[in-house]
Formats: C-alpha cells, structure tokens, sequence
C-alpha cells in the first residue's frame, strides 16, 4: 500500500484535472431558488467579485420576474454583464430577457435575446431549462407571424415535453400549422413536421365538411403512427364529431329595384359565377333559389316561402334596415347569411350571419400594418360624417389596444379647407424656415380617391412628404389612371385580392362576361363569390373560431357574434402603378 499510496495520488490529481476541464465546468450551473430577498441579493452583489456579482444579479432577477415585477426584473437584467457568465448561465439570463420582452410585446427583441452563442450548448443543460428556452422561442416566433418556424420550434419540443404541457404543445402545433397558407404546407427535411404540414394541407383542400371529414381520416389512415393521429387536435376532434349535414338548397336574396339594384346585380353574378366554378369541376349539387327582396311584404312571408321551397340557408338580404329588423328576433325559423350588417352592439339571433365590405375591418388592418412596420404615434384624417366617424373610432380602438397613441386627428371638410386642416394636424409654423410637429410616425388616411389625390400634395407642400400615409381602399378606384395614381405617390392601402391580382381565374372568367368587374365594382363581385364559399362552411366556423377561409374579398374569420371579419393584402402606390406588397412577418 505504501508504494502504491504516490501513484494513487498521481491518479486522483490527474481526476481532478480532468474534472475542471470537462464540459460540466465549463457549463457553469443554472441558479438555485435562493434562501434571501430580491433586495438582499442586489445587496450582496455590491460586496462581492464581478463573477459572483453576476451570479447574485441574475437569481435577483428570476427572483423578481417569478413575482411579477417586470420592471425590476428589467432594471436588474441591464445591470447584468453576460460576458461575466459561464454559458448555462448566460442561456439562463436571455431566456429570461426574452421572457421579459415578450411580456412588453416586442418579439423581436425576445428572437434576438435567444440567437446569443451559448444556445449553442442548450442541449447540455438541465430538462426544464431546455423546455423553458425553447418554448419561449416558440411564442417569440409566433408573436413574429413566423408561424412555420414556431411550428418547427414546437415539433422538436415535443418529445422533451409530458403531461399538460405536451397536450398544450400538442394543441399549439395544429393552431400554427392550421393558420399557415396553403403556399407553406410543403414537404419538410422533419418527417414529424412534414406530416402536420401535410394534414394542415388535405384539411384546407377539401371544401364542404364532409369532404373534411373524410380527407381527415385518409390523412390518419397512412400516417397512423404521427402524433397527430394517435391523438387528434381538438378542433379536428370537433369536425368529425359535427353531423355531416349537406346543402343542398340555397335562397339568394337580393333586391332587383330601388338604389341597391346595381351593387345587387354585382354580388348575384359573382356569388353564381363561383357557383359555375363549383360545378365545372364537380363540387356541388347545390340548388340555388333567387329572391327578390324588393318585392317581399314582410320578414314572415320570406321564411314560409323558404320553408314551402324547401330552402336550408337564405343568403341576404342586402339592405341594412332588413339586416336591423332580422337582428331585433329572437330566433328564425332558417340559418341566414345577410349580405350587410346590424348596429354594433344590436344582440342578434344565433341563426343569424353577417357578411359585409366593413371599412371597420380595414380600419383595424391599417392599425395592424402600421404596428408591425415599427410605428407607435398616429394621426388620423377620414371623410366627414357617420362612416368617417365608425371607421375612425374602429381605428382608434384597435390602435390603442396594440399600444398605439392616437396624437390628433379631423374629418375631411371642402377642399378649400384641406390645408389648413392638415397645418393644423401637423402644428404647422410658418416663418421663413417653416417646422412641422416630428412626434408622428404616420398618417391614417379613410377618403374617397378624390380626397385622397389632394392628401399628398397637401403633405408635400406642408413639409410633410416623408410622412408614411397608411390607407383604407377607398382611395383605390382601380382606373388605372397614371395621372391619378401619380398623386397617391407612396401610400400604402389595404384592398381585395380581387382587385390585386388580376390573374385569378374567376376573376378572370367574370371579366369576360362583366368588364367592370375589373374596376372597383370588383369588390362587389368578390364579395358574391365569397358569400358563396361561406355558405356550406358557417357551421365549421361555428365549430371551429380559429379557422380561417382564404376569399376573394380577403381572408375570412367568423368572430364571437357571427360577423365575418376580413383581413387584407396590401399595396402602394409606386410611379403611377400599383405595387403588391409583401405580407408583414
């Protein structure tokens, strides 16, 4: 033993050495729940290394983020130096940094917190602290609009992931995966994700719910190994359980006279142009019945005459008193689409369904826009009277509730008075070097395209051409007048698919037949079209909130008191042309 006591010796200091070097020590260990207060470990951080300052600083800063003191926990984590962290700290600090972001809505600054070089070595650290980092990754993507790399994040989680959190991810997934464009349901390198993508596919392609229904099951019948067919998303468990109950008779009912005949015509010939479509490539059966709602004494003379027709689903009508009157029932006697809709906050009947071109929508589209293009500080100017009036309160609401601040805002009067309404807006001084307000980010602009073409050069003359003006589509005649939109150099503008894609094959077939379809009737045209696809889909909307119908009018959603919501692609005004503009993240 004696002889062998140096060579023991040599062995253990040769352990030692190889100990400090190994990866674990290089590691560096996530901080423990600490025995003190937030206060007392800031305190002990003043009396000690850089090091083990570092390290008291960032248990402090969990400490007060488990407590829901965001803006200590923001005070400490600035305070922090990560250079003076060993990596599994530093993983540790920007996922909570990240966290902190998210919590004050600033995804992009929770993404950039994440990209620091030591996730690099996120696979060595504990399993809760991976879970936590890469989840909030997820959230972080998806609070960017970066949907399918949310997903990625998601699948790759899964398999850390057990109890309610695997269910929670499991769920989050298919909402990703669900809400993506078909354009991004392609194959993937991960054969997990490559399957959901896939499912999210078949489930948009097919069209009525039994043909969902059934494109489901095939799904699960050759992936039956995917997580997603040993247990199927909530919303899909939903869909099957809904009873399959096909349309087969519709009421379109729209009015032939009177001052709403024109834009009338417009919804019928689009909503039966769609239906031409469907039955060229055999997708329907449906029936469709025309009423004309100019010529109908009473609301109860409408449904008997349905009922006696055998009519499952009346669509219409268009005019808004009608809309108002269907709204003040109870209850009616059939599910019914209206091409229009009631007073906000008028309680309406569960049958009853609103469809409309609501500039409330663009109003809240252009506030949504403006925020994801980095602005916080608006002005507004919109056309004078009730509609300017909604559209700017639907603005305001929406823009508040992102964290925007409204700074002024007016209706636009005679054009004699457009100047001096705009000087105001922008606290114009005169004098020999004039100054406008610089506490703006963009103007919101809803006003017809006459009104419109006055705006810009007003701002231009005011000292004011390089504020960004965001728009709803009115100003848009879709003329293709050069001069015209030579005038609107530069604004941005929600619009119609329709209008923006002149390539779209039912368009193209309506133009044929119906050359204004082109212009901005098109949006009527569109609206018909989409009335269409809505129809055998408003019990699936029910079913599921979250589904989302690609149209012609815009993106579809059904919200909770049955009013179809719309989203927009966007555009701007570029040399006289319009320029398609790339959707935000």
């Amino acid at each position: 033993m004696a002889r062998l006591r140096p060579l023991l010796l040599l062995c253990f200091a040769a352990l030692l050495a190889a100990c400090s070097s190994s990866p674990s020590s290089t590691l560096g260990e996530l901080p423990r729940t600490p025995q003190a207060s937030t206060q007392q470990l800031l305190q002990q951080a003043q009396d000690s290394s850089p090091e083990k300052a570092a390290q008291l600083r960032l248990a402090a800063a969990q400490q007060s983020y488990q407590q829901g003191n965001l803006k200590q926990t923001g005070d400490i984590l600035r305070q922090l130096d990560l250079a003076l962290l060993k990596p599994a700290q530093q993983i540790f600090a920007s996922t909570l940094a990240a966290e902190l972001a998210l919590a004050d809505g600033n995804p992009q600054q929770a993404l950039a917190a994440l990209q620091h070089p030591a996730f690099e070595r996120l696979g060595e650290l504990p399993l809760d602290q991976q879970i936590r980092s890469r989840l909030v990754r997820a959230q972080a993507l998806e609070a960017d609009k970066q949907l399918l790399a949310a997903a990625r994040e998601r699948v790759e989680s899964a398999p850390l992931l057990s109890g309610a959190s695997a269910e929670d991810n499991h769920e989050a997934i298919w909402r990703l995966v669900s809400a993506l464009p078909r354009d991004e349901l392609q194959q993937d390198s991960d054969p997990t994700l490559s399957g959901w993508l896939a499912l999210g596919d078949t489930v948009k392609q097919a069209g009525t719910l039994n043909q969902q229904q059934n494109a489901i099951e095939h799904w699960r019948q050759q992936n039956p190994q995917h997580p997603a067919a040993l247990r199927l998303p909530e919303p899909l468990g939903k869909l099957l359980r809904l009873e399959a109950q096909p349309l087969t008779h519709i009421a379109l009912l729209l009015p032939t006279d009177g001052p709403l005949a024109g834009p009338a015509r417009a919804l019928r010939d689009g909503f039966l142009a769609a239906h031409l479509q469907a039955q060229a490539e055999q997708r329907t059966e449906l029936k469709i019945e025309l009423y004309d709602s100019s010529r109908i004494a009473s609301i109860d003379e409408l449904y008997q005459r349905a009922a006696r027709d055998g009519v499952q689903l009346i669509i219409g009508p268009l005019e808004k008193e009608q809309v108002r009157k269907l709204a003040d029932r109870q209850a009616l006697p059939l599910p019914t689409l209206a091409l229009n809709y009631s007073d906000a906050g008028q309680i309406a009947p569960p049958q009853l369904f609103q469809f409309g071109l609501a500039a409330e929508d663009e109003a809240r589209e252009v506030a949504h826009r403006a925020w994801a293009d980095g602005h916080r500080r608006a002005i507004a100017l919109t056309t004078r009277g009730d509609w300017g009036n909604r559209v700017q309160q639907a603005f305001r609401q929406s823009w508040q509730e992102l964290g925007g601040t409204l700074v002024a805002a007016d209706s636009i009067g005679q054009p004699v008075e457009l100047a001096g309404q705009i000087a105001r807006l922008l606290q114009l001084t005169s004098g020999d070097t004039p100054t406008r307000r610089q506490d703006v980010d963009f103007l919101f602009l809803a006003a017809t395209p006459q009104q419109a073409q006055q705006v810009k050069p007003t701002l231009v003359f005011q000292y004011a051409d390089d504020l960004p003006v965001y728009a709803t589509s009115h100003l848009f005649s879709a003329s293709n007048d050069r001069t015209q939109y030579l005038d609107l150099e530069g604004i941005r503008f929600a619009e119609t698919p329709w209008l923006l894609d002149s390539q779209l094959p039912l368009r193209q077939q309506v133009e044929q037949k119906w050359p204004q379809a082109g212009s901005s009737l098109g949006r009527l045209y569109a609206m018909g079209a989409d009335a269409y696809l809505l129809a055998p889909r408003l019990n699936q909307l029910l079913a599921l909130p979250e589904t989302r119908l690609d149209g012609l009018s815009g993106s579809l959603t059904l919200n909770p008191e049955r009013r179809i919501e719309r989203s927009l692609p966007w555009a701007q005004f570029r040399n006289g042309q319009i320029e398609r503009l790339a959707d935000t993240p």
